[in-house]
């Protein structure tokens, strides 16, 4: 049975909408840590100002047209979501934080949101009004997509994956296949287009984790080993020409081992020897 685009559609919403509320869970660890410290300094309040506004702009978007309850569903749990995180923000935040945190949501989430829906509710409607805020919202969503881009940096300044974990970064690349999927299924670019950049910044997060999880950890683990080695067996040994324990007086030969097997040498037919440390101790 072949499916229809309108049933690809569905599918792709389902799963689309399955993938992001687990993509949406993720800061779950970073809250709770904010309330066992009881306190959000360090953390940063902005990505999730700019997904409540994304997700407030797609609501506004697929609220504009029928048809689109996999988009409004999803976005009306993710608003949810990140609200919540900002509330949890202001509250475990020190006084500035919350003076800040605040004017941002002013200026982002309720100003910003305003005069959209204003100006395009004055100057536009019908199908034209549906551009103007299918522009808007792809635009902010682009933005929240490129958001990844400071993490990539960090990790190559850092040569360290600590802070993109790849579980994150495979579900966020799913979760903009499915959507470019869903999009081009019921033709809207505007839900598609920014999707392909959320591909590529998920493609590239986890190229790097790979790349500076094991490539470059098994070359450092290996110079490491290197270096270790060459400090346990490079090192000179005082040597006796004689048979017998070595006295003050005695002739001592220096000598430098370089390998394990020239340690296994003098250890079985010189005895007598001990490192220069030892000795001069």
């Amino acid at each position: 049975m072949v499916l229809t685009a309108k049933q690809l559609a569905f599918i792709c919403g389902l799963l689309g909408n399955l993938v992001s509320f687990l993509v949406l869970l993720t800061p779950m660890s970073t809250f709770y840590k904010i309330y066992k410290k009881k306190t959000s300094e360090g953390f940063e309040a902005l990505p999730y100002s700019v997904g409540l506004l994304s997700a407030s702009l797609l609501l506004y978007y697929a609220s504009l047209q029928s048809g689109k309850f996999l988009i409004i569903s999803i976005n009306v749990i993710g608003a949810f979501l990140q609200l919540f995180y900002l509330v949890l923000f202001v509250i475990y935040s020190p006084r500035a934080g919350k003076v800040g945190t605040l004017k941002m949501i002013a200026l982002l989430n309720v100003a910003s949101l305003g005069t959209v829906m204003l100006l395009t509710i004055l100057f536009s409607k019908g199908p034209n009004r549906i551009i103007a805020v299918g522009y808007i919202a792809a635009g902010v969503n682009i933005a929240t997509f490129a958001a990844p881009l400071s993490i990539i940096k960090r990790v190559i300044q850092t040569r360290s994956v600590e802070f993109m974990p790849f579980n994150l970064s495979f579900s966020l690349t799913i979760c903009a296949v499915v959507w470019f999927f869903y999009g081009i299924f019921v033709n809207d670019y505007f839900i598609a287009i920014p999707n392909v950049l959320g591909f590529i910044l998920g493609i590239a997060q986890m190229f790097l984790y790979v790349i500076f999880k094991y490539m470059i950890k098994k070359k450092r683990d290996e110079t490491t080993l290197e270096n270790h080695h060459e400090e346990t067996t490079e090192r000179p040994l005082y040597v006796s020409t004689a048979n017998n324990e070595p006295s003050r007086q005695e002739e001592l030969t220096v000598v430098s081992i370089t390998s394990p097997r020239q340690l296994e040498y003098f250890t079985e037919y010189h005895p007598m020897f001990m490192e220069r440390d030892e000795y001069l101790s």
